[in-house]
């Protein structure tokens, strides 16, 4: 039986003062206060040139990050793999507005697949459309009738043709791929784009995933419309499976504009869609893919009891959970050990361009109810095992 309470296994990868660095950074997540100062210190220190790059990459940096290139993240990959775990590369600059930019997003991604290309370590590569494409443009053609000028007709057929040379350089070296999930009023365009990507490179196996946020209450129908669509025209789902990134983004937008919140009502309306979509997708996983993105114990080992109940073995290729860097060691690594598939979300990238994600990250430390504190707990756990000697 997993337990997630093994702290030995959770943190063998770390040296004594890795877990000193950890304590630290996460004491001062746990205070909003300090994090809010943080923030602003930082943006300030770096829009006027102080040179203050060398501790950022000394702490959060380095708690987060794989490095600042694909070649820099080489030594995380390399340990990683040393305990049965994944890399999935994620090229993390946010920001971005030009077509030139976009252009040199897609060429580094591609590069990430071609990393990945009969790599073991690292079984999957990630985008997201945002970060090659215009957000206005996105969000005007979310509405799937949208009366869009000659221009950004041209403009959106260029974001549809960025995903495709991904998706196409994708199944070309035969590396799964992420389309990772975005605001709702922009995710109707990404689901179709999708879509068709899915049904464009997905007839023999998954190599197109799409991620799906069950903190929406219509995403548990969504699901089952992908899986009847993948059935009728009989391709391969990829579903890349999570709770969600943009809840009081999402309350505050449809409470300005008065129209009805597409976020459940409450933590365990998400948590119960969560689990019936893992039910739902062992129920059909001769025809997908599942990856269970989550930092929840219970959901976890929820999965791990569904193998189990449909004869599902823990190494099975169809079946990965994914966790980010830097958090929830106790679950990766008490996964791994145990057989399951597992891989980590690898953000890497110049650390100015990488600072947006990392401040995100610090927030939701810092919101997500118990996070911050569980992540603390297991730290002092393990540092107290290891001063006592205890084996």
């Amino acid at each position: 039986m997993i337990s997630f309470e093994n702290t030995e296994i959770a943190f063998q990868s770390k040296s004594d003062n890795d877990l000193k660095k950890a304590y630290w950074l996460f004491k001062i997540i746990a205070s909003p206060s300090i994090v809010k100062m943080g923030k602003w210190g930082t943006n300030l220190a770096l829009s006027t040139g102080l040179p203050i790059k060398g501790l950022i990459k000394r702490t959060i940096f380095s708690q987060f990050c794989g490095g600042e290139s694909i070649s820099d993240s080489e030594p995380t990959i390399t340990l990683l793999a040393k305990f049965g775990i994944g890399t999935i590369l994620d090229y993390s600059i946010e920001g971005k507005t030009t077509d030139e930019d976009f252009d040199a997003t897609v060429d580094e991604i591609i590069a990430t697949i071609q990393k990945a290309r009969n790599n073991a370590d690292i079984p999957f590569a990630v985008f997201k459309v945002t970060g090659i494409g215009r957000f206005d443009i996105l969000e005007k053609a979310n509405t799937f009738d949208a009366d869009l000028t000659e221009a950004e007709q041209i403009e959106l057929s260029t974001i549809i043709d960025r995903i495709d040379r991904i998706c196409s350089a994708a199944h070309k070296a035969d590396v799964r791929v992420f389309i990772d999930a975005e605001e709702s009023w922009i995710q109707d365009v990404i689901d179709r784009i999708t879509l068709d990507m899915m049904r464009k490179y997905n007839g023999k196996r998954s190599i197109v995933f799409n991620t799906v946020q069950m903190y929406r209450h219509d995403r548990l129908e969504f699901l089952r419309e992908q899986i009847r669509v993948a059935r009728d025209e009989q391709f391969y789902l990829g579903i890349k499976l999570v709770r969600g990134a943009y809840m009081e983004k999402e309350r505050a937008r449809a409470e300005k504009l008065n129209y009805p919140s597409p976020i459940q009502p409450d933590k365990a309306a998400s948590d119960r869609d969560f689990d019936s979509a893992l039910e739902l997708m062992l129920e059909n996983i001769s025809i997908l893919t599942l990856c269970a993105g989550t930092h929840n114990e219970r959901s976890s080992l929820y999965l791990t009891e569904l193998m189990e109940r449909f004869n599902i073995g823990a190494a099975d290729k169809r079946i990965w959970f994914a966790q980010l860097l830097g958090m929830s060691d106790h679950i990766s690594y008490n996964l791994a050990y145990h057989g399951y598939n597992v891989a980590k979300y690898v953000p890497y990238g110049p650390v100015k361009e990488v600072m947006p994600y990392l401040l995100r990250r610090a927030d939701e430390n810092t919101s997500v109810a118990g996070q911050t504190g569980r992540e603390l707990g297991l730290i002092m756990k393990e540092r107290q095992r290891r001063k006592d000697g205890v084996r």
